[in-house]
């Protein structure tokens, strides 16, 4: 990469109108981060002086996230050569590369940015282009057999040889910065849209007799732009490819990984195996050996080594779950840490509660935590069996090694090494059943016959 200053710009005033949301574009999110903040990572690993950020008034909430990057306003919404002038104020007497990149273009890869760059050398500016088998509605790169930019032509501008040409704009460039102020000054709006483009500049700076060249990825899927909510749908696709295969690459074994979905800071160890159809949402940290079962639902949770989760489990915001722990099919965690080695294997609700080592929590039971204005404590201590069917109403200390016996409702603390039985004799009625029966068949034979 060359070694002159670098500045980045981004530009990001789009409104976003055709995606039907209140939201601004750049902030829709992609593995639940904004798509702009994907893109300043990358920027950021190439080290600029400066990261400027291009925004529509009334971007408050765009200016928060890219923080603590420079926000620029573009007042009027006059085309993209107009929002990149109002960068020059904050790139004033800078003279190294100043790399343009669209803040709807999120996942556009370091090494690439890179080979822009470096491609520039002594050259007025790089474009960076594409071939698309399908260029509608793309700008067309117009080359000579040297491959030296003469313009790019937007396609409502481009006559039908043009928009033969398969080699597009993708909305990056890198520019001399000692001339950007210049060659901007120099673009018109005399175009179909009425607007300042972007893509006047080559053949601006071609007067000037500095060379344009070009730079071309072969990845399409990196210069995807995102205008609708369908093309969220496949930055999405793309993004979750990359951080699976990532996963993958350091260890995590994945039986399908294209019905795993990723977070963007999930964070799981080597060996760990995750089967299908499993869901992490924000903040999942996951240790070594670790089996995750499908149809899981994990967020904001962390789970120690040599766990096994599922399947059809859910973990829900604050559970942490301890080593060689086994939390099974249909049970729901909140909040709530549990203890080495216990065991909540099936049909269970484990709410805002302590859970020792040991403890064996039986199918059917539930912490009752809510009392319909707060939330209460559940404490269960080491080696403590609780049964089937047994609601433990909190707040509530079931102290160690107490058992609990099936189908109570615990109200009350339980001492160490006691039972507890909360539930009423059983009464038999011999025959019950057998007249119940009886009496039922004459009622519905009376309404056959009446109807």
């Amino acid at each position: 990469m060359s070694n002159k200053p670098l500045a980045c710009v981004v530009l990001a005033a789009g409104q976003g109108s055709r995606m039907k949301s209140e939201k601004p574009k750049a902030l829709h999110e992609l593995a639940g981060l904004p798509m702009i903040n994907w893109l300043l990572q990358t920027l950021e690993q190439l080290l600029p002086e400066r990261i400027i950020v291009v925004t529509a008034p009334n971007a408050k909430d765009i200016h928060k996230a890219i923080k603590p990057h420079e926000a620029i306003i573009q007042k009027e919404p006059n085309g993209t050569a107009d929002a990149l002038k109002a960068a020059l104020p904050a790139l004033k007497e800078f003279e190294g590369n100043v790399l343009v990149v669209m803040g709807d273009a999120p996942l556009i890869k370091l090494q690439t940015l890179k080979d822009l760059i470096k491609t520039r050398a002594g050259a007025g500016m790089t474009v960076l282009g594409a071939i698309m088998q399908n260029p509608t509605g793309y700008g067309r790169i117009i080359i000579d057999e040297n491959g030296i930019v003469h313009k790019i032509v937007e396609e409502k501008d481009a006559t039908d040889q043009e928009k033969s040409i398969q080699l597009v704009n993708t909305g990056a460039f890198c520019i001399d910065g000692k001339n950007l102020a210049n060659w901007l000054n120099k673009i018109n709006n005399n175009n179909a849209q009425d607007e300042y483009y972007l893509t006047d500049l080559p053949a601006v700076a071609g007067q000037d007799r500095k060379i344009t060249t070009v730079c071309a990825t072969l990845d399409l899927s990196e210069v995807q732009g995102c205008n609708t909510l369908s093309e969220l749908a496949i930055l999405e696709k793309t993004l979750q490819d990359r951080l699976r295969t990532q996963a993958m690459e350091e260890g995590v074994t994945m039986l399908d990984p294209t019905s795993v979905y990723l977070h963007y800071d999930t964070k799981i160890a080597h060996r760990v195996l995750i089967e299908p159809h499993v869901f992490f949402g924000r903040n999942v940290t996951i240790e070594e050996n670790v089996i995750i079962k499908g149809f899981s639902h994990i967020e904001e949770s962390y789970i120690k080594r040599n766990a096994i989760i599922g399947p059809f489990a859910r973990l829900r915001p604050g559970s942490k779950i301890g080593e060689e722990v086994k939390i099974g099919n249909f049970v729901e965690i909140k909040k709530s840490n549990i203890g080495n080695r216990s065991k909540i294997n099936h049909l269970a609700y484990v709410g805002d509660t302590e859970m020792g080592e040991e403890v064996n929590f039986s199918a059917g039971a539930i912490t009752v935590n809510y009392d319909g204005f707060e939330k209460h404590k559940t404490i269960i201590n080491n080696n403590v069996m609780i049964g089937s069917n047994v609601n433990l109403v909190a707040p509530l200390s079931i102290n160690e090694g107490a058992f609990i016996a099936a189908g109570s409702t615990i109200t009350v603390n339980v001492p160490a090494d006691a039972l507890a039985i909360s539930r009423s004799k059983t009464r038999t009625i011999k025959k019950w059943a057998a007249k119940y029966r009886k009496r039922k068949a004459a009622i519905i034979k009376k309404l056959k016959e009446k109807y």
